[in-house]
């Protein structure tokens, strides 16, 4: 992602200590994104419903309401990427932010060529995927993919999926029939320099089967190779 382009993201940095905004605020708007901010979660809600911000950096430990919280309210209403900022390294405060719906978490500290990075990464995984009329899909009666106008519908009824639930199901749809390995997913959905984070992949397989499946638990879409990847049904053969 050029500067040029850094240009038209707003990012909302949420954070009670002051120094922090200041540092990420000095960082992000040195690469070219526009950055306004908040210092407790009263304000990044009324930020995210005035200021409809590109992204959103979150951190965790704040005094009224916490980011958990937070994220919990933003996702009642928005889809915005939320990257969540916490101090702690445990693996059970990222899984909670992610299954909460965070898009990424970044922890304390962090270089600021990290966190920028993180950013565009995620900017990425949120922009349109372009394409032509094959990418209109009618698997079966129950599941029908638009991929132009970025729609899904499960059983007749309009399904709304993140961005990342989006991206990780069109690359599985784009190779029906083939294993799409945990490597590949990684790079092609998050990006490369997530290829050691293989949890992401376990988790977005498990909130689209949510959404696609019939049973979730014994699924007829996605289906697991063990110690290998992913497969989406050959739907052409079906």
């Amino acid at each position: 992602m050029s500067k040029e382009k850094s240009q038209d993201h707003t990012i909302l940095v949420v954070d009670d200590e002051k120094r922090i905004v200041r540092f990420i605020r000095l960082n992000l708007e040195q690469d070219g994104f526009s950055v306004i901010s908040a210092n407790n979660g009263t304000e990044a809600l009324e930020q995210v419903r005035r200021q409809l911000p590109n992204l959103v950096l979150l951190d965790v430990m704040m005094p009224d309401i916490d980011g958990f919280e937070v994220l919990q309210k933003i996702r009642l209403a928005s889809t915005v990427p939320v990257i969540m900022l916490t101090a702690k390294g445990e693996e059970d405060d990222r899984i909670k932010g992610l299954e909460l719906g965070a898009d990424d978490y970044v922890t304390k500290p962090f270089s600021p060529r990290e966190l920028v990075s993180r950013v565009k990464a995620v900017l990425r995984r949120t922009e349109t995927i372009s394409g032509d009329s094959s990418n209109v899909v009618e698997v079966d009666d129950w599941l029908k993919l638009d991929f132009n106008r970025r729609k899904i519908w499960v059983g007749g009824e309009l399904v709304q999926l993140r961005p990342t639930e989006y991206r990780m199901l069109y690359h599985l749809v784009q190779n029906a029939g083939w294993v799409v390995t945990h490597d590949q997913l990684l790079i092609k959905v998050w990006g490369y320099e997530y290829r050691d984070e293989p949890h992401y992949v376990r988790l977005y397989i498990n909130y689209l089967r949510k959404k696609i499946e019939k049973d979730p638990s014994n699924p007829k879409y996605i289906l697991t190779e063990r110690g290998v990847g992913y497969r989406f049904i050959d739907y052409k053969k079906s």
